[in-house]
């Protein structure tokens, strides 16, 4: 009896403990994938919501200004735009009766600061929401997060249940836009920094000088901007209009002024600077030219005196970039009187005759309160250390300067106009893993800047090249050096990119607009699909494929093509999971087939455009391909699905029939040559499962994907 009863007992136990387990187990499995991007530092959820209706009220407690009112302001109406429901104008009462509280200790720097504390918490229960942060920037940045949280089912919107204790890893988070090259309206910087302040970076690096443009307003040298602009410049009350922008949203505005190169602009109205005679014109064309200040004339330092003391007194940051960059020294080689002073002050080449001007500049920059910010160029011994070191050549450069005691941010690897793919600058850290930096040197690294260069950017496509890739170069300077998954931040991303165009950028919709304008007509399937599956040329290609100048309309295919095909990646994925399925391969397969197909058959449904529209000429050649690609697929699907070997030369001809259609045509190139690679020496390869396994087989594909083929006989 007593044995009976231990049984039943231990039973009981037993079916208790195995009951639990699935609770949890169902419970793990019942809490959101989220979405928040960047990732926070650290956060826990738990089963369950917080719902979102009309009673949903706000409350602060603590310290409250313009700014957090403000912020909470377009928090709550952007909250309403997604959800439908009308909220309760301005604050609610009683904290312990709201939806959400926001707690805060005071408003932060009066200027935003590199020091800023833009750190926070947020805790989500059934009942309420607590936002608490040390500054009014904590609680903006909090607000992004809180925004991101919200989900939606048939019961309606929610929150889920989550505990949240954030702060960046990097304090120095930013965007670079060229406003020289090709002008940038107000209306799109707001627009930017409204993106940026969503994803949380927190500098805007305003390039405001170049060959191409000067384009803010001096006072006390008119003719900077009157002669070098070509009427579009930014006057001094936009300036403080978008400087008291970025402020509300946690945003710095550093302002640069390149020099001694890339100064055309600037000589067109003052060529006495040059060092060589004018007279200059604003360039037209790209790329690096001869004009350069001659270093020197006193006069030169005094006009530079007069004008960054206008410019620091109208730009409040900490800090001023002089560029100096790509100084190719041409005029001063040439210059009998710069060659004499070189000599006279024993100054033994041009990179010595830089850093003499650049000492003489942060001279002046400190003068006026301000710290300098440079490209790699300015590193130099005889420079103080208190200058930040922005770096285009890479981590190796950064690390070096850190390891010397400057301080620097890195911008190589976040090059927006070479028009990578996300996964490309999201693998890019600013602190490589073989740095070999101690604690005191990493923390010199302050973190990074992506930088959109205009030559090939209009009003009209700019957001199409910054967003959203941005937003996964903001994780990587925010989030934990851990939080490096590609798909997860791929799936992450195309939720952030809807949520993004909630603030009017454009990156999904101007796209669109302009393929019905090159279709010239509200039927653009077949050309989407097409476009779909290319992307621009890589770096610089673009330059040396078609000659444009800052007069060249931005209007054509290419300008229109994403930088980051998302067609091109589930394709990608739908062969892979294909060939994994070997020696089945029935995952995939109808789906592929479809594809393949659309691309075949595609050509017809082009040609017809193109006799309306002659933009689209260009695009015949990228047709011809994606039909004849298309049609290699699906012979390629068809041997593996029957199990039969292709005929001898088939593996050939196919591959270079791919090579061809791998050139770039129109400036952009087919980016699903490498995974219809694949599926043809799959085929080809077949026979080969026959004394290998499945896994060895696959590896051998992808490894012959990956050789460069010799040319067909």
């Amino acid at each position: 009896m007593k044995t009976t009863q231990l049984v039943a007992l231990a039973l009981l136990m037993f079916c208790t403990l195995v009951g639990k387990a699935r609770e949890r187990s169902a419970a793990k499995e019942a809490l959101p994938r989220h979405h928040l991007m960047p990732v926070p530092a650290a956060m826990q959820f738990q089963p369950g919501r917080l719902a979102l209706d009309a009673s949903f009220t706000i409350a602060v407690k603590g310290h409250s200004d313009d700014r957090l009112r403000a912020g909470i302001e377009r928090a709550a109406r952007r909250l309403e735009r997604r959800t439908g429901l009308e909220f309760a104008q301005g604050l609610g009462g009683d904290p312990n009766g709201v939806t959400l509280v926001i707690q805060t200790q005071g408003p932060g720097k009066a200027v935003p600061s590199v020091d800023e504390d833009e750190s926070y918490s947020l805790e989500a229960s059934s009942k309420q929401v607590v936002l608490s942060a040390p500054t009014v920037v904590g609680v903006l940045r909090g607000l992004e997060t809180f925004l991101q949280l919200v989900e939606s089912d048939r019961q309606g919107y929610f929150i889920p249940i989550v505990s949240i204790q954030d702060q960046p890893r990097f304090p120095w988070r930013g965007l670079l836009i060229d406003a020289c090259r090709h002008w940038q309206p107000v209306e799109v910087i707001k627009r930017n920094l409204d993106g940026m302040a969503a994803v949380k970076l927190n500098v805007l690096h305003w390039h405001l000088t170049e060959d191409q443009g000067f384009r803010v307003e001096s006072k006390k040298y008119p003719k900077l901007h009157l002669m070098g602009s070509d009427g579009l410049y930014y006057t001094q009350d936009q300036v403080r209009e978008v400087i008291a922008y970025a402020r509300d949203r946690g945003i710095r505005v550093i302002p640069e002024f390149d020099m001694p190169g890339h100064v055309t602009s600037w000589l067109v109205g003052h060529p006495e600077l040059a060092s060589a005679p004018g007279p200059y014109q604003i360039e037209r064309r790209w790329g690096i030219f001869d004009p350069a200040f001659d270093p020197t004339r006193e006069e030169v330092y005094k006009l530079i005196d007069g004008f960054l003391g206008e410019m620091a007194a109208l730009f409040p940051d900490a800090y001023l970039h002089i560029g100096g960059d790509e100084n190719n020294g041409k005029q001063w080689s040439k210059n009998e009187k710069i060659q004499a002073f070189m000599k006279e002050k024993g100054i033994k080449d041009n990179h010595a005759l830089q850093a003499y001007f650049n000492r003489r500049l942060s001279e002046i920059i400190k003068k006026h309160g301000k710290k300098m910010v440079g490209w790699d160029e300015v590193l130099h011994p005889d420079l103080p250390q208190d200058i930040v070191v922005q770096s285009w050549r890479g981590q190796a450069s950064l690390a070096e300067g850190a390891k010397k005691g400057y301080t620097g941010i890195l911008s190589n690897g976040y090059y927006l106009d070479h028009m990578l793919p996300t996964s490309r600058h999201y693998a890019v850290d600013p602190i490589a893993a073989n740095s070999g930096l101690d604690e005191q040197q990493m923390a010199r690294i302050l973190g990074g800047e992506a930088c959109m260069w205009a030559e090939y950017v209009s009003p009209e496509n700019i957001d199409s090249r910054i967003w959203p890739r941005l937003a996964a170069i903001a994780e990587r300077l925010w989030s934990p050096r851990t939080v490096t998954d590609v798909d997860d931040m791929y799936r992450r991303l195309a939720v952030v990119s809807v949520q993004l165009e909630e603030l009017g950028l454009t990156h999904e919709k101007h796209p669109d607009l302009m393929l019905r304008r090159l279709a010239g007509s509200e039927e653009v399937g077949p050309l989407k699909t097409l476009v779909g599956v290319v992307e621009p040329v890589k770096f610089y290609k673009r330059g040396e494929l078609h000659q444009i100048t800052q007069m060249t309309p931005l209007t054509r295919l290419v300008d229109a093509a994403r930088p980051d095909s998302a067609a091109g990646r589930q394709f990608a994925a739908m062969v892979d999971g294909l060939l994994s399925d070997a020696p089945r391969f029935r995952a995939y397969q109808d789906g592929l087939a479809r594809v393949l197909s659309e691309w075949r058959d595609i050509r017809p449904s082009i040609d017809v455009m193109i006799d309306r529209s002659a933009i689209l000429r260009e695009a015949e050649p990228l047709a011809k391909d994606l039909s004849e690609i298309g049609a290699a697929g699906l012979e390629a699907i068809s041997y593996l699905s029957s199990g039969l070997a292709p005929a001898a030369g088939w593996r050939e001809a196919k591959l270079a029939l791919l090579d061809q259609a791998a050139k770039p045509k129109a400036e952009v190139e087919l980016v699903v040559i490498p995974a219809l690679k694949q599926l043809v020496i799959a085929a080809a390869e077949m026979p080969q499962l026959n004394s290998t396994s499945p896994a060895e087989w696959r590896k051998r594909v992808k490894a012959l994907a990956a050789e460069k083929q010799p040319p067909a006989r």
